[in-house]
């Protein structure tokens, strides 16, 4: 099957360097999640891979050739990148069937993506009457329509109701299956945790990470043990003791033990006779990995809103 391949990409705007040196690969048969802040370089890195940019160095491939040197690219690569492409006074159907001709796809497969794309009743409709979900279900289905071996989506749940979003989600798991290759940028931490196996992360332009989800997560967050028991006292000077650092939640009496794991913390309390109601590992989530990775390659950055004084809100 087909990979892509990004080497050395360079891609400057004037003064303003937007990819930096980046590369990475993107394999078959798994999901890989393109994470990064706001003018970190996703969308642009996307637009270079589909030929729609120029690169100022490096290479971007598909299967080993330019995207541009593609024969019918709509057999090949499948993308999302704008559900507002598609043009306002045409309906879907006839929207897919311009799409179908112009690479000689059969139009029968319009149909066909329709339907998967849940849109077969909507198909006669033009498309600027479309809420924002059903653009983006008609873009999806468009990115399907040559039943390609790579897809690169840009924020594909995007305005998808929940049913919607479990669809996305069982979709490209299932291209995955098949041995496809799927490139998906989304913004949306948990969501992202539910379909990727692979993550290429991007930090003002360069590439921060480039690993398995799981081994991503738990080299960023470190572990933590989640303890409960009849005696707060006695669990509180055990752990002190031994130089664990733990913090216990007033509200559900749990301990919240950090850089710790089960097995040393379960062994410690059997031996000092410390009754447990609960002992269990409390992984790290993705949210809380990527924020500590991303923290200083973060251009926008919300402030906290300064708290005004009588004086103030009078002038």
């Amino acid at each position: 099957m087909t990979r892509i391949d990004v080497h050395e990409l360079t891609k400057e705007y004037g003064g303003t360097r937007a990819v930096d040196r980046l590369s990475f690969t993107v394999e078959p048969g798994r999901v890989t999640g393109f994470l990064g802040p706001n003018g970190a370089g996703k969308s642009t890195t996307m637009r270079l891979v589909l030929g729609l940019d120029r690169p100022t160095s490096g290479t971007a491939t598909v299967g080993g050739r330019a995207y541009a040197s593609l024969d019918q690219p709509l057999r090949r690569v499948g993308a999302l990148l704008d559900p507002q492409a598609a043009h306002g006074s045409r309906t879907a159907r006839n929207h897919l069937r311009a799409l179908a001709a112009s690479n000689r796809i059969a139009a029968t497969r319009v149909e066909a993506v329709l339907d998967e794309a849940g849109l077969s009743a909507v198909a006669g409709r033009r498309v600027r009457t479309y809420s924002l979900g059903m653009r983006q279900r008609l873009g999806i289905a468009a990115a399907l329509l040559g039943d390609p071996e790579v897809l690169m989506l840009d924020e594909p749940s995007n305005g998808l109701d929940p049913e919607g979003i479990i669809w996305i989600r069982e979709l490209m798991r299932r291209l995955a299956r098949e041995g496809r290759t799927v490139l998906v940028s989304s913004h949306l931490m948990n969501e992202t945790a539910s379909f990727a196996d692979h993550l290429v992360v991007l930090g003002r332009g360069r590439l921060l990470a480039d690993t398995p989800m799981r081994e991503f997560i738990d080299t960023q967050v470190r572990p933590r043990v989640r303890i409960r028991t009849t005696d707060d006292a006695a669990l509180g000077a055990l752990l002190d003791g031994h130089g664990h650092r733990a913090v216990r939640d007033a509200d559900s009496g749990r301990w919240t033990v950090t850089d710790a794991r089960v097995a040393d913390i379960g062994k410690l309390t059997a031996r000092a006779g410390v009754p447990i109601l609960e002992l269990a590992a409390e992984e790290g989530t993705l949210e809380e990995a990527y924020l500590a990775l991303t923290a200083d390659a973060t251009e926008y950055t919300a402030r906290p809103a300064r708290t005004t004084t009588g004086q103030e809100a009078s002038r």
